[in-house]
């Protein structure tokens, strides 16, 4: 298995910027974040992942994977909607992987390009997709194409990993724009630490989020 790589050069650079997130990288130390190594593949398990519990999409795409042998646009095409439904996903979420194996079996999606786009460009591009909106489009570069320099405002994980990091009870806009300047060009891997925080790796960090219900 492949994992996010990063090293000291990343972390030591996050710690001089950020006197709260060092001390977080010191509590949880080295992450391992397993990645995906096949571009195409990647969009597929991005699309069926929206919406759904990591834990059920990885239990879907085992499914997939399992049911189909290899995943390329060839064999989804030849499988068929009814088919890709029945490892679990919706008809909606079938048509978006069909729509786009389709484009790029007919090469109208060149996705070997986004290989050499700017981070920009490349989200411009995977999200003009049916289906694919630019959440999806940032994971499918932090966590295929190993960008350095994503921060997803879109992620309510990260967002709440920031707001435990942070002390904050909401975090607009202008707050994170400003973390996402601070921590540029390695905001990947400030991302890896905000998952982790909001997954619970240090306990006694908490939400400050206002309860539903209660804006006091």
């Amino acid at each position: 298995m492949e994992y996010f790589q990063y090293g000291d050069i990343e972390t030591e650079y996050l710690k001089r910027k950020d006197k709260k997130l060092a001390q977080v990288i010191d509590r949880i130390g080295h992450i391992d974040r397993p990645v995906d190594t096949d571009l195409f593949s990647s969009v597929i398990h991005h699309i069926i992942g929206q919406q759904i519990s990591t834990k059920a999409q990885e239990t879907l795409w085992k499914r997939m994977k399992e049911g189909l042998g290899v995943i390329t646009a060839q064999s989804l095409l030849e499988a068929g909607r009814d088919k890709i439904q029945s490892f679990g996903t919706t008809y909606k979420k079938a048509d978006y992987i069909l729509d786009f194996s389709e484009k790029v079996q007919k090469g109208e999606f060149d996705i070997a390009a986004l290989e050499h786009m700017s981070d920009k460009e490349a989200i411009e591009a995977l999200s003009g997709l049916k289906g694919i909106g630019v959440w999806t489009a940032e994971m499918i570069l932090l966590f295929c194409l190993q960008r350095p320099d994503i921060l997803s405002c879109g992620d309510l994980a990260i967002l709440r990993g920031m707001r435990m990091v942070y002390h904050h009870r909401e975090l607009d806009r202008k707050k994170f724009e400003k973390y996402r300047r601070r921590l540029s060009p390695y905001c990947s891997v400030a991302s890896l630490y905000f998952w982790a925080v909001a997954g619970g790796a240090i306990p006694e960090m908490k939400d400050y989020a206002p309860k539903k219900g209660n804006k006091k």
